[in-house]
């Protein structure tokens, strides 16, 4: 099997008419990586949203957008696609608010728990409404290029799945986190958990362990967890946002083998994160040994937010069939991270006591 890197898929195909865009919140989310995504895409924003309007107003005028004075001005947009780009916690009240038969895109995660995110399930069902929730690892270009390529065969059948951080993340720039009783795996893993339900399917279980760190405050910032998939699948995620010790020795990738090839990721946003590293992927194909880097055409920031939106749109649109990552294949990921959650407060094996003499 001839390995062309050039043929792997990078960029999910652009709807023929895209529909306005219609952003809830204000957040640095929405200036780092939403806003720049449908500017570089072309995808029309016809204005966003925040109860805060001078800080809506600011962001408005920098991007050249309108900043809606109310909600109910925001939701008498016809035809739009709605994005939630708001906190867990108002999601299921705005979708409430939605017009019957919407299309929107809610920010990751699908709640702030399980039974957030089975109310939010709920409304959606109850709303028609056809939602997507954001978890736009899948389609950052690396991700769609190694979905691609193990889809092509060129890695034989998935064996074995590692990820590992060792970084330093700056919590601080979330100020709605301070608090929150769940932070590591409910607002940075749940990405890679996602990504990984899309590449090797849900589950049988987890076993995981969650913890915060000494040095501050954040709820939990290292985690360890094991998903189970069997006895033929070997999946392990070792994160920990507190290696700060210089650039050296710090990491952030994934390593995927499979029967015949592999593959590796790195995932450079997250190194000197808001600034980032170049992403990169490489696949050592099958029937070959040496490794071959797969030239990338744009990065997890902003490019998986142009792709998450095409998908939507397309969707909308009637282009596309399947709306990849909806709420329904979401709630599935947020039933992972409850039991990850679960696993972390259940009691360990415990280990034989040497015995007595």
């Amino acid at each position: 099997m001839t390995f062309d890197p050039t043929s792997l898929r990078q960029w999910w195909p652009k709807p023929a008419t895209p529909r306005p865009i219609i952003i809830f919140g204000a957040g640095s989310i929405v200036g780092d990586a939403h806003l720049p995504a449908y500017n570089k895409a072309g995808f029309p924003v016809a204005g966003l949203y925040d109860p805060n309007g001078e800080k809506a107003t600011a962001l408005a005028d920098q991007w050249g957008i309108h900043a809606f004075a109310s909600e109910a001005e925001a939701f008498a947009v016809e035809g739009a696609i709605f994005d939630l780009a708001t906190p867990p916690a108002a999601h299921a009240s705005i979708l409430t608010k939605l017009p019957r038969g919407s299309f929107a895109l809610i920010q990751k995660p699908m709640g702030s728990d399980l039974a957030a995110a089975t109310e939010i399930l709920r409304v959606c069902r109850e709303r028609d409404i056809k939602a997507a929730v954001n978890f736009q690892l899948r389609f950052a270009p690396m991700m769609l290029a190694l979905y691609d390529a193990v889809d092509k065969g060129y890695l034989g059948e998935v064996v074995d799945f590692d990820a590992w951080l060792a970084l330093s993340t700056p919590w601080g720039l979330w100020p709605f986190l301070k608090g929150l009783p769940r932070i590591e795996i409910a607002m940075h893993s749940i990405h890679y958990l996602d990504f990984i339900r899309g590449l090797l399917g849900n589950p049988q279980g987890v076993h995981a362990k969650t913890i915060g760190h000494p040095s501050h405050q954040v709820a939990q910032t290292r985690t360890a967890a094991i998903l189970d998939y069997g006895d033929k699948v070997r999946c392990v995620l070792s994160v920990n946002h507190d290696h700060d010790f210089g650039r050296k020795f710090q990491a952030c990738e994934f390593r995927i083998s499979g029967t015949r090839g592999a593959a590796y990721i790195k995932l450079g946003v997250n190194l000197d994160y808001p600034h980032g590293e170049p992403d990169e992927l490489w696949i050592s194909p099958a029937g070959g040994s040496d490794w071959v880097e797969v030239k990338l055409e744009g990065s997890w920031f902003p490019d998986a937010f142009v792709n998450r939106m095409a998908s939507l749109q397309r969707f909308a649109s009637g282009e596309d069939q399947e709306l990849i990552g909806s709420v329904e294949d979401a709630w599935q990921t947020m039933a992972l991270v409850e039991a990850a959650y679960q696993s972390s407060a259940a009691p360990a094996t415990p280990i034989a006591e040497l015995p007595k003499a």
